[in-house]
């Protein structure tokens, strides 16, 4: 059970200033009523907080105890108090944003510091996940609004796109992507649907659906039983196996930009279509945004388009 909110608060102050006259002052009540508050905490937590000296009060190892447990509430507290006070006439506080964890990792950092040269008063809390994930995040509150890659949104947004707000930020060209030395001995230019299918593949995924959409785009056909020699979390190890010669995968190309263009990673293209994964901004549609919301998201998209 817990104890009085209010105890715990006038506990807090007489440790703080290690004097409850000091404490009574702080909190604009009498020193024999902090005294009071003191003693009903400790007859409610059965332990002594204090050891009582002539005109000093030490901590025992209780109240030391209990206030590193009340400490990073009650100061937290005050600052989103604060923060919640604050006239919103320009960004201030945290801003809270899901994102794919590549995409995030490449751009965000750069971004976020570009954003408070401007803006000092604003700070960021980044969380890497999936689309799923980020979703269910969005409906908890715990994101101010995410950004969502997806290349089927009816998949992708729960059946249910009406309850979001969606705005394209930019758009990722997928490929089917290969070592030069897999290429060579395996693939050996044959594009073909029943030569591609029988290769080894790589995913970064529970199950390989941007595989199947990939088969599906070129080809118009399904695939299964695809030989799977490497499953592994995080796109940045499946982009090791893919330049260790392991066998294919999808990925962005701008990530292996440098290296299609030395002539290391071969993309496959098979015919001329395009696998386009959508990168947008997505929070839930009865959100009312705040200025700093308003504010990052436009100089997010600004940022896109000078791309």
């Amino acid at each position: 059970m817990l104890p009085d909110l209010n105890r715990i608060k006038v506990f807090y102050y007489i440790y703080t200033h290690e004097s409850t006259i000091k404490a009574a002052e702080k909190l604009y009540i009498t020193q024999p009523a902090v005294s009071q508050q003191l003693r009903k905490l400790e007859s409610e937590i059965k332990v002594p907080l204090f050891t009582r000296l002539h005109k000093k009060i030490i901590p025992t190892a209780a109240g030391h105890k209990l206030y590193a447990a009340v400490k990073p509430f009650i100061e937290n507290l005050e600052c989103e108090v604060q923060t919640i006070s604050t006239p919103m006439d320009r960004p201030y506080g945290l801003l809270r944003i899901g994102t794919p964890t590549v995409f995030g990792t490449k751009y965000l950092p750069r971004i976020c510091h570009n954003f408070r040269k401007q803006y000092q008063d604003v700070r960021f809390s980044i969380k890497f996940e999936e689309s799923d994930v980020l979703l269910d995040l969005l409906h908890k509150g715990d994101l101010d609004f995410a950004l969502i890659d997806y290349f089927s949104p009816h998949d992708q947004l729960c059946g249910r796109p009406e309850l979001y707000r969606i705005e394209p930020l930019i758009e990722e060209n997928l490929i089917l992507a290969c070592s030069n030395r897999y290429f060579e001995g395996k693939i050996k230019n044959d594009l073909s649907y029943d030569h591609l299918v029988k290769m080894d593949f790589l995913t970064d995924e529970n199950e390989p659906i941007i595989l199947k959409h990939w088969f599906w785009l070129y080809f118009q056909k399904p695939v299964s039983n695809l030989s799977m020699v490497m499953a592994i979390e995080g796109h940045h190890a499946l982009m090791s196996c893919i330049k260790q010669g392991m066998g294919l995968g999808i990925t962005s190309l701008h990530l292996f930009a440098k290296e299609i263009e030395n002539g290391s990673i071969i993309p496959i293209f098979p015919t001329q279509s395009k696998l386009i994964n959508n990168v947008s901004l997505v929070s839930l549609q009865a959100k009312v945004e705040t200025i700093t919301e308003k504010k990052f998201q436009d100089y997010l998209k600004k940022q896109f388009n000078k791309s």
